[in-house]
């Protein structure tokens, strides 16, 4: 059974990739698709952020003018949200692509109203571009989106399962929570999101699952509560 009926699912740039940077791998975001659409068939609506890190992060030069490797960055997530919503039809599911700017004829321009009757008509809504303004990451793009759509929780995927007191690949005795607030994670500066992202939700009462991403049906899991990973509690 559901535990969220309308969510945001946050997945990073590599997620499409296959680990090939500046690539896209079909078989991967077959695999990204195919579990959205199990999670749709139970009767869940799903928003989407992707980063852009598969091709370009707004910090990949350190000379470039900081707006400027922004504003690239933000083309990538349009890239990827172009071809995952292109692989995400391959398989049935109806998607949509908004951004906070005009891209031609490839994407339309974010509308809340728009965007709530695609999600009420079982349609993914893909929000690309980001905010549209430099200075701001993916995340706090999708804490954004996912109060914009009213939704029940953010989903995080990761690869890695859940939030660890500290880097269990460097440290063995690293400790996972199961449980945690948003005021854990802006006091212990855990990296879950970025603090612009993690404080927007903590204002506005935002809570999110962290789950490993590689799990079989780990998206379901997720939006029923029965993932092994974080829950963040939005207090």
């Amino acid at each position: 059974m559901l535990k969220y009926k309308r969510v945001l699912l946050k997945l990073s740039g590599e997620t499409l990739s296959g680990g090939n940077t500046g690539k896209f791998d079909e078989a991967s975001t077959l695999n990204v698709a195919r579990q959205v659409k199990s999670a749709v068939e139970q009767g869940l609506q799903v928003g989407i952020v992707i980063g852009g890190g598969n091709f370009w992060r707004g910090r990949s030069s350190e000379r470039m003018d900081r707006s400027k490797a922004d504003e690239i960055g933000m083309m990538a997530t349009v890239m990827n949200c172009q071809y995952a919503a292109a692989v995400f039809r391959m398989v049935g599911l109806d998607s949509v692509i908004m951004t906070p700017f005009p891209v031609g004829t490839f994407t339309e321009v974010y509308s809340k109203e728009a965007m709530i009757s695609y999600l009420n008509a079982g349609k993914i809504v893909f929000f690309a571009g980001g905010t549209g303004h430099p200075y701001f990451s993916t995340d706090t793009g999708a804490a954004l989106r996912a109060l914009q759509m009213e939704a029940d929780a953010i989903l995080l995927a990761k690869n890695i399962d859940g939030v660890y007191d500290k880097d269990p690949n460097q440290y063995p005795d690293a400790i996972r929570f199961e449980k945690m607030t948003l005021s854990d994670v802006i006091a212990k500066g855990l990296k879950v999101m970025d603090m612009t992202a993690a404080q927007l939700c903590l204002e506005n009462k935002m809570p999110m699952e962290v789950f490993f991403f590689g799990e079989e049906n780990a998206i379901l899991a997720a939006a029923e509560g029965r993932q092994k990973g974080t829950s963040i509690l939005a207090e």
